[in-house]
Protein backbone atom coordinates (compact mmCIF):
# COMPACT_ATOMS: atom_id res chain seq x y z
CA UNK A 1 0.00 0.00 0.00
CA UNK A 2 1.33 3.25 -0.96
CA UNK A 3 -0.17 6.70 -0.84
CA UNK A 4 1.35 10.49 -1.24
CA UNK A 5 1.13 12.74 0.97
CA UNK A 6 -1.75 15.02 -0.41
CA UNK A 7 -4.09 12.03 -0.03
CA UNK A 8 -2.89 11.09 3.21
CA UNK A 9 -3.79 14.72 4.69
CA UNK A 10 -7.22 14.77 3.05
CA UNK A 11 -8.09 10.99 4.53
CA UNK A 12 -6.59 13.19 8.03
CA UNK A 13 -8.62 15.88 7.23
CA UNK A 14 -4.83 17.22 7.81
CA UNK A 15 -3.02 20.49 6.87
CA UNK A 16 -0.05 19.72 4.81
CA UNK A 17 2.92 21.24 4.33
CA UNK A 18 5.97 20.22 2.13
CA UNK A 19 6.25 17.83 -0.70
CA UNK A 20 2.23 17.16 -1.00
CA UNK A 21 3.74 14.07 -4.10
CA UNK A 22 5.96 12.57 -1.65
CA UNK A 23 5.10 8.70 -1.57
CA UNK A 24 4.98 7.13 1.72
CA UNK A 25 4.76 3.56 1.63
CA UNK A 26 4.76 2.84 5.62
CA UNK A 27 3.48 4.05 9.11
CA UNK A 28 6.60 3.58 11.41
CA UNK A 29 7.31 4.11 15.09
CA UNK A 30 9.45 7.52 15.59
CA UNK A 31 13.11 5.98 16.13
CA UNK A 32 12.57 3.52 13.71
CA UNK A 33 10.81 5.81 10.72
CA UNK A 34 13.48 6.32 7.56
CA UNK A 35 12.38 7.26 4.05
CA UNK A 36 9.57 6.51 2.44
CA UNK A 37 7.72 6.11 6.09
CA UNK A 38 5.24 8.38 7.75
CA UNK A 39 5.75 8.94 11.92
CA UNK A 40 4.06 10.45 14.57
CA UNK A 41 4.68 12.60 17.40
CA UNK A 42 1.70 12.44 19.89
CA UNK A 43 4.40 12.81 23.75
CA UNK A 44 5.82 16.12 24.05
CA UNK A 45 9.23 14.81 24.75
CA UNK A 46 9.79 13.68 21.51
CA UNK A 47 9.61 17.60 20.00
CA UNK A 48 12.54 18.57 21.07
CA UNK A 49 14.15 15.67 18.97
CA UNK A 50 11.74 16.30 15.88
CA UNK A 51 15.95 17.10 13.80
CA UNK A 52 16.85 13.56 14.62
CA UNK A 53 13.38 11.80 12.57
CA UNK A 54 14.43 10.17 9.72
CA UNK A 55 10.51 9.84 8.16
CA UNK A 56 9.68 11.01 4.69
CA UNK A 57 6.73 12.91 6.26
CA UNK A 58 5.71 13.21 10.43
CA UNK A 59 1.97 13.92 11.91
CA UNK A 60 2.17 16.83 14.52
CA UNK A 61 0.68 18.78 16.53
CA UNK A 62 -0.95 22.36 14.80
CA UNK A 63 0.14 24.26 17.17
CA UNK A 64 4.07 23.64 15.54
CA UNK A 65 2.93 24.44 12.18
CA UNK A 66 4.39 27.96 11.65
CA UNK A 67 8.10 26.30 13.27
CA UNK A 68 8.43 23.55 11.51
CA UNK A 69 9.68 23.30 7.72
CA UNK A 70 9.26 19.86 6.86
CA UNK A 71 6.88 17.42 4.99
CA UNK A 72 4.37 17.33 7.85
CA UNK A 73 0.63 16.95 8.64
CA UNK A 74 -0.72 19.17 11.27
CA UNK A 75 -3.38 17.70 13.58
CA UNK A 76 -4.98 19.07 16.76
CA UNK A 77 -4.65 15.42 18.31
CA UNK A 78 -1.42 13.38 16.32
CA UNK A 79 -2.47 10.42 18.15
CA UNK A 80 -5.68 10.28 16.39
CA UNK A 81 -4.08 10.72 13.16
CA UNK A 82 -2.00 7.48 13.76
CA UNK A 83 -5.17 5.54 14.52
CA UNK A 84 -6.44 6.88 10.95
CA UNK A 85 -3.32 6.04 9.30
CA UNK A 86 -2.53 2.60 11.39
CA UNK A 87 -6.38 1.27 9.35
CA UNK A 88 -5.25 2.85 5.95
CA UNK A 89 -1.71 0.15 6.32
CA UNK A 90 -3.43 -2.19 7.95
CA UNK A 91 -2.32 -5.68 6.93
CA UNK A 92 -4.82 -8.09 8.97
CA UNK A 93 -5.28 -10.70 6.60
CA UNK A 94 -9.46 -10.84 5.68
CA UNK A 95 -10.70 -14.76 5.32
CA UNK A 96 -11.84 -15.69 1.46
CA UNK A 97 -15.73 -15.45 0.99
CA UNK A 98 -15.81 -19.28 0.99
CA UNK A 99 -17.60 -21.49 3.39
CA UNK A 100 -15.19 -24.50 4.21
CA UNK A 101 -16.19 -27.62 3.84
CA UNK A 102 -16.15 -28.52 7.54
CA UNK A 103 -18.38 -26.06 8.78
CA UNK A 104 -21.46 -27.40 10.28
CA UNK A 105 -24.16 -25.33 9.40
CA UNK A 106 -27.72 -26.06 10.60
CA UNK A 107 -30.58 -26.00 8.07
CA UNK A 108 -31.98 -23.22 9.29
CA UNK A 109 -29.70 -20.76 9.74
CA UNK A 110 -29.74 -17.62 7.81
CA UNK A 111 -26.23 -16.74 5.89
CA UNK A 112 -25.89 -13.30 4.68
CA UNK A 113 -23.80 -12.56 1.14
CA UNK A 114 -19.82 -12.58 1.03
CA UNK A 115 -19.89 -14.30 4.44
CA UNK A 116 -16.29 -16.32 5.08
CA UNK A 117 -16.75 -19.29 7.50
CA UNK A 118 -13.68 -20.86 7.90
CA UNK A 119 -13.03 -24.57 9.11
CA UNK A 120 -14.43 -26.47 12.06
CA UNK A 121 -17.42 -23.72 12.34
CA UNK A 122 -20.21 -25.09 14.20
CA UNK A 123 -23.29 -22.72 13.10
CA UNK A 124 -26.40 -24.08 15.23
CA UNK A 125 -30.43 -23.67 14.51
CA UNK A 126 -31.98 -20.68 14.00
CA UNK A 127 -28.89 -18.68 14.00
CA UNK A 128 -28.82 -15.02 11.55
CA UNK A 129 -25.68 -14.02 10.30
CA UNK A 130 -25.74 -10.79 7.93
CA UNK A 131 -23.86 -9.99 5.24
CA UNK A 132 -20.00 -9.50 4.90
CA UNK A 133 -19.23 -11.13 8.38
CA UNK A 134 -16.06 -13.07 8.89
CA UNK A 135 -16.19 -16.44 11.28
CA UNK A 136 -12.64 -17.62 11.92
CA UNK A 137 -11.72 -21.70 12.50
CA UNK A 138 -13.65 -23.00 15.34
CA UNK A 139 -15.62 -20.95 16.06
CA UNK A 140 -19.59 -21.91 17.94
CA UNK A 141 -22.44 -19.99 17.36
CA UNK A 142 -25.60 -20.97 19.60
CA UNK A 143 -29.25 -21.69 18.55
CA UNK A 144 -31.05 -18.58 17.69
CA UNK A 145 -28.10 -15.96 18.17
CA UNK A 146 -27.94 -13.01 15.61
CA UNK A 147 -24.51 -11.58 14.42
CA UNK A 148 -24.48 -8.13 12.58
CA UNK A 149 -23.07 -7.15 9.20
CA UNK A 150 -19.15 -7.04 8.73
CA UNK A 151 -18.59 -8.53 12.16
CA UNK A 152 -15.45 -10.15 12.28
CA UNK A 153 -15.09 -13.38 14.92
CA UNK A 154 -11.65 -14.65 15.66
CA UNK A 155 -11.02 -18.30 15.97
CA UNK A 156 -12.34 -20.59 18.75
CA UNK A 157 -14.59 -18.02 19.72
CA UNK A 158 -17.64 -19.88 22.32
CA UNK A 159 -21.62 -17.84 21.24
CA UNK A 160 -23.86 -19.34 23.23
CA UNK A 161 -27.59 -19.64 22.38
CA UNK A 162 -29.95 -16.57 22.33
CA UNK A 163 -27.04 -13.93 22.15
CA UNK A 164 -27.71 -10.91 19.64
CA UNK A 165 -24.48 -9.33 18.29
CA UNK A 166 -24.68 -5.92 16.52
CA UNK A 167 -22.73 -4.26 13.56
CA UNK A 168 -19.05 -3.89 12.67
CA UNK A 169 -17.77 -5.93 16.16
CA UNK A 170 -14.37 -7.00 16.50
CA UNK A 171 -14.30 -10.77 18.34
CA UNK A 172 -10.77 -11.51 19.55
CA UNK A 173 -9.78 -15.31 19.54
CA UNK A 174 -11.24 -17.56 22.45
CA UNK A 175 -13.67 -15.05 23.99
CA UNK A 176 -17.06 -16.59 25.25
CA UNK A 177 -19.59 -14.57 25.26
CA UNK A 178 -23.69 -16.03 26.59
CA UNK A 179 -21.98 -18.20 29.52
CA UNK A 180 -23.71 -19.03 33.21
CA UNK A 181 -23.12 -16.10 35.68
CA UNK A 182 -22.09 -16.62 38.85
CA UNK A 183 -25.56 -17.76 40.31
CA UNK A 184 -25.54 -20.02 43.17
CA UNK A 185 -27.91 -20.17 45.97
CA UNK A 186 -26.98 -21.32 49.62
CA UNK A 187 -28.94 -24.17 50.93
CA UNK A 188 -27.98 -26.69 54.03
CA UNK A 189 -24.43 -26.45 53.57
CA UNK A 190 -24.32 -26.89 49.66
CA UNK A 191 -25.29 -24.89 46.47
CA UNK A 192 -28.38 -25.28 44.73
CA UNK A 193 -27.53 -23.58 41.20
CA UNK A 194 -29.65 -20.63 39.56
CA UNK A 195 -30.12 -21.01 35.76
CA UNK A 196 -29.13 -18.08 34.04
CA UNK A 197 -32.41 -17.13 31.78
CA UNK A 198 -31.32 -13.77 30.39
CA UNK A 199 -29.36 -12.78 27.25
CA UNK A 200 -26.57 -10.73 26.24
CA UNK A 201 -27.13 -7.91 23.96
CA UNK A 202 -23.97 -6.38 21.95
CA UNK A 203 -24.63 -3.29 20.05
CA UNK A 204 -22.20 -1.81 17.24
CA UNK A 205 -18.70 -1.10 16.76
CA UNK A 206 -17.57 -2.80 19.77
CA UNK A 207 -14.21 -4.76 19.98
CA UNK A 208 -14.03 -6.94 22.72
CA UNK A 209 -10.25 -8.54 23.39
CA UNK A 210 -9.03 -12.39 23.73
CA UNK A 211 -10.11 -14.61 26.35
CA UNK A 212 -12.36 -12.41 27.09
CA UNK A 213 -15.69 -13.84 29.16
CA UNK A 214 -19.30 -11.97 28.84
CA UNK A 215 -21.92 -13.48 30.96
CA UNK A 216 -25.71 -14.04 30.07
CA UNK A 217 -28.04 -12.19 32.54
CA UNK A 218 -29.38 -14.02 35.38
CA UNK A 219 -33.17 -12.38 34.72
CA UNK A 220 -32.30 -9.41 32.67
CA UNK A 221 -30.13 -8.61 29.82
CA UNK A 222 -26.30 -8.60 30.04
CA UNK A 223 -26.06 -5.01 27.67
CA UNK A 224 -22.66 -3.60 25.85
CA UNK A 225 -23.60 -0.50 24.02
CA UNK A 226 -22.35 0.89 20.93
CA UNK A 227 -18.95 1.68 20.62
CA UNK A 228 -17.42 -0.17 23.73
CA UNK A 229 -13.45 -1.26 23.86
CA UNK A 230 -13.02 -4.37 26.05
CA UNK A 231 -9.40 -5.54 26.52
CA UNK A 232 -7.76 -8.92 26.66
CA UNK A 233 -8.95 -11.43 29.51
CA UNK A 234 -11.78 -8.82 31.00
CA UNK A 235 -14.45 -10.93 33.13
CA UNK A 236 -17.57 -9.06 32.74
CA UNK A 237 -20.64 -10.96 34.98
CA UNK A 238 -24.50 -11.51 34.85
CA UNK A 239 -26.46 -8.52 34.31
CA UNK A 240 -23.64 -6.25 33.89
CA UNK A 241 -24.57 -2.89 31.43
CA UNK A 242 -21.42 -0.76 30.10
CA UNK A 243 -22.55 2.34 28.35
CA UNK A 244 -21.30 4.35 24.72
CA UNK A 245 -17.88 4.52 24.40
CA UNK A 246 -16.68 3.20 27.09
CA UNK A 247 -13.01 1.24 26.92
CA UNK A 248 -11.86 -1.54 29.61
CA UNK A 249 -8.31 -1.81 30.12
CA UNK A 250 -6.85 -5.95 30.37
CA UNK A 251 -7.79 -7.84 33.38
CA UNK A 252 -10.38 -6.36 34.68
CA UNK A 253 -13.71 -8.25 36.66
CA UNK A 254 -16.90 -6.50 36.77
CA UNK A 255 -18.99 -8.32 39.43
CA UNK A 256 -22.55 -8.64 38.21
CA UNK A 257 -25.89 -6.30 37.75
CA UNK A 258 -23.61 -3.56 37.95
CA UNK A 259 -24.16 -0.40 35.60
CA UNK A 260 -21.09 1.50 33.79
CA UNK A 261 -21.78 4.91 32.19
CA UNK A 262 -20.96 6.33 28.83
CA UNK A 263 -17.39 7.70 27.95
CA UNK A 264 -15.56 6.01 30.95
CA UNK A 265 -11.63 4.52 31.06
CA UNK A 266 -11.34 1.77 33.37
CA UNK A 267 -7.67 1.03 33.80
CA UNK A 268 -6.19 -2.51 33.92
CA UNK A 269 -6.64 -5.13 36.74
CA UNK A 270 -9.79 -2.99 38.33
CA UNK A 271 -11.89 -4.65 39.91
CA UNK A 272 -15.49 -3.73 40.76
CA UNK A 273 -18.20 -4.59 43.08
CA UNK A 274 -21.59 -5.82 42.21
CA UNK A 275 -24.72 -3.89 42.13
CA UNK A 276 -23.16 -0.05 41.78
CA UNK A 277 -23.57 2.27 39.67
CA UNK A 278 -20.62 4.38 38.23
CA UNK A 279 -21.69 7.69 36.19
CA UNK A 280 -20.87 8.86 32.98
CA UNK A 281 -17.17 10.44 32.24
CA UNK A 282 -15.55 8.06 34.77
CA UNK A 283 -11.53 7.13 34.47
CA UNK A 284 -10.19 4.90 37.15
CA UNK A 285 -6.73 4.26 37.28
CA UNK A 286 -5.29 0.59 37.34
CA UNK A 287 -5.69 -1.92 40.18
CA UNK A 288 -8.28 -0.05 41.52
CA UNK A 289 -10.88 -1.44 43.85
CA UNK A 290 -14.39 0.24 43.29
CA UNK A 291 -16.62 -0.85 46.60
CA UNK A 292 -19.04 2.04 46.05
CA UNK A 293 -21.41 3.72 43.43
CA UNK A 294 -19.46 6.51 41.63
CA UNK A 295 -22.15 9.80 41.12
CA UNK A 296 -19.51 12.45 40.11
CA UNK A 297 -17.21 12.62 36.87
CA UNK A 298 -13.36 12.45 37.70
CA UNK A 299 -10.65 10.42 37.91
CA UNK A 300 -10.75 7.55 40.90
CA UNK A 301 -7.76 5.48 41.92
CA UNK A 302 -6.93 3.33 45.10
CA UNK A 303 -4.15 1.13 46.14
CA UNK A 304 -0.17 1.25 47.00
CA UNK A 305 2.24 1.46 43.95
CA UNK A 306 5.09 -0.69 43.66
CA UNK A 307 8.10 0.15 45.69
CA UNK A 308 11.22 -1.52 47.78
CA UNK A 309 10.37 -4.69 49.14
CA UNK A 310 12.23 -2.74 52.70
CA UNK A 311 10.09 0.29 52.20
CA UNK A 312 6.69 -1.79 51.29
CA UNK A 313 7.28 -3.71 54.64
CA UNK A 314 7.48 -0.63 56.86
CA UNK A 315 4.40 1.05 55.32
CA UNK A 316 2.70 -2.13 56.02
CA UNK A 317 4.15 -1.95 59.68
CA UNK A 318 2.26 1.37 60.36
CA UNK A 319 -0.40 0.75 58.56
CA UNK A 320 -1.10 -2.26 61.12
CA UNK A 321 -0.60 0.06 63.90
CA UNK A 322 -2.88 2.32 62.66
CA UNK A 323 -6.02 1.64 64.51
CA UNK A 324 -3.81 1.81 67.97
CA UNK A 325 -2.72 5.37 66.56
CA UNK A 326 -6.49 6.56 66.09
CA UNK A 327 -7.12 5.56 69.64
CA UNK A 328 -4.00 7.67 71.07
CA UNK A 329 -5.27 10.47 68.86
CA UNK A 330 -8.92 9.90 70.41
CA UNK A 331 -7.32 9.94 73.96
CA UNK A 332 -5.21 12.90 73.39
CA UNK A 333 -8.33 14.59 71.82
CA UNK A 334 -10.35 13.86 75.11
CA UNK A 335 -7.71 14.97 77.41
CA UNK A 336 -7.17 18.71 75.62
CA UNK A 337 -11.04 18.85 75.67
CA UNK A 338 -10.92 18.59 79.11
CA UNK A 339 -7.66 20.90 80.12
CA UNK A 340 -10.08 23.61 78.06
CA UNK A 341 -12.85 23.25 79.89
CA UNK A 342 -10.79 23.33 83.79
Amino acid sequence: MTYNLAYLANALQAQLTGDDEIIIHRLATFDSAGEGDITFVSDKNLLHRLEQCNASAIVLPSALKESYQGNALFMDNPYVGYAMLSRLFDTTPNLPNVIAKSAVIHETAEIGDNVAIADNVVIEAGVKIEDNCQISANVVIGLNSQIGESTKIYPNVSIYYNTRIGKRNIIHANTVIGSDGFGNAPYQGTWVKIPQIGHVIIGEDVEIGASTTIDRGALSDTIIDNGVKIDNQCQIAHNVHIGEHTAIAGGTCIAGSTTIGRHCMIGGCVAVNGHISITDKVIITGDTMVMRNITESGTYSSGVPAQKNKAWLKTTAHTLKINDLFDRVKQLEKQLQKNIEE
